[in-house]
């Protein structure tokens, strides 16, 4: 992946970033961005925006069938084909069928030794992708692949020891509306892993499905605004104690080391509760949510009607307007 963004010259990030503290009444101290992560509080958990109380993408039951179990049996299993790997801009290279439909694994599975978890009417929401004509493509290491018995006596494909799955509400090519659905299913990588892009900048924009363009931090998480900080004459969060836990800072990020992102206020500032450095995307603090366990996850918006996701603006996003 080029990198574009992190090869701002030192002097231009610099007056940029100057100029935007500035702006937001800070001083101009910065971290470099390897040092960026998300500061929790060690405070007991209790408090502002329980976790699971959002509206992300995790059905009830875990198989992402809108939170009911479906009683129809499952259909006929469709052959593997020939396996290919994907690019998706969000989660890097990601392992398909030959029909180009991505292949899932799911976390109750096990690896070592392979053995499948999903039967019954998970296997009807998340088929079991056969493991007979599977064939390794481009870019795969056909050592790779195996395969499970499944309780029904059949042969399901594992990839790394991983048994494989599709998605039932995945209809076209490269849809990927499986990815952490009930924070236990995940995209498959040709190595087997979880799909994921390691490489994100610090901050990054995502189209999500519901809220549009939305900031990110470097794994992918959505990041979020609490109404009630402040932003001018100076950045203030008024998040602390439990709050903090259930909705930990995002480390400063070096400017340079954004994308998409407006740089109006985008800069870090000093926290008065734990002199710990949180960043600002148009001088609003700005947080994750740690109800949210995988990249794509925005069981924060909403919450507590104080918390929203950010535009790449800085403006809340899918808040009732007053």
């Amino acid at each position: 992946m080029k990198t574009t963004w992190r090869t701002a010259s030192l002097v231009a990030t610099a007056a940029s970033v100057l100029a935007l503290t500035t702006a937001c009444g800070q001083d101009n101290a910065t971290t470099p961005s390897s040092a960026a992560q998300n500061v929790g509080a060690t405070a007991p958990a209790g408090g502002v925006g329980a976790a699971g109380t959002g509206t992300g993408t995790g059905a009830g039951n875990g198989y992402g069938a809108d939170g009911q179990q479906s009683s129809a049996s499952p259909s006929p299993a469709e052959p593997a084909g020939k396996l290919s790997v994907a690019s998706n801009p969000d989660l890097g290279k990601v392992l398909t069928d030959g029909a180009g439909l991505t292949l899932y694994r799911f976390d109750t599975d096990t690896a070592n030794p392979p053995k499948s978890n999903c039967d019954g009417d998970c296997a009807t929401t998340w088929p079991p992708v056969p493991a007979d004509d599977a064939e390794a493509g481009a870019g795969i290491d056909k050592a790779l692949l195996g395969e499970v018995t499944r309780s029904d006596g059949t042969k399901q494909l594992t990839i790394a020891g991983w048994p494989a799955y599709r998605y039932a509400k995945d209809v076209n090519a490269g849809d990927v509306n499986g990815q952490g659905v009930g924070g236990k299913w995940f995209a498959l990588a040709p190595d087997g892993k979880k799909a994921t892009l390691s490489d994100l900048p610090g901050l990054s924009v995502r189209k999500d499905a519901k809220l549009g363009d939305i900031v990110v931090d470097k794994n992918g998480m959505t990041v979020y605004r609490f109404i009630k900080d402040k932003a001018w004459p100076k950045s203030v969060s008024n998040c602390t104690g439990a709050c903090l836990e259930k909705w930990p800072a995002v480390a400063e990020v070096d400017a340079g080391d954004t994308k998409g992102v407006e740089k109006k206020g985008l800069m870090g500032f000093t926290r008065s509760d734990n002199g710990q450095k949180q960043m600002t995307v148009d001088c609003w603090p700005i947080y994750t949510f740690s109800g949210d366990k995988a990249p794509g996850d925005t069981n924060g918006q909403g919450v507590g009607g104080t918390w929203y996701a950010v535009s790449p603006a800085g403006k809340l996003v899918g808040a009732p307007s007053k």
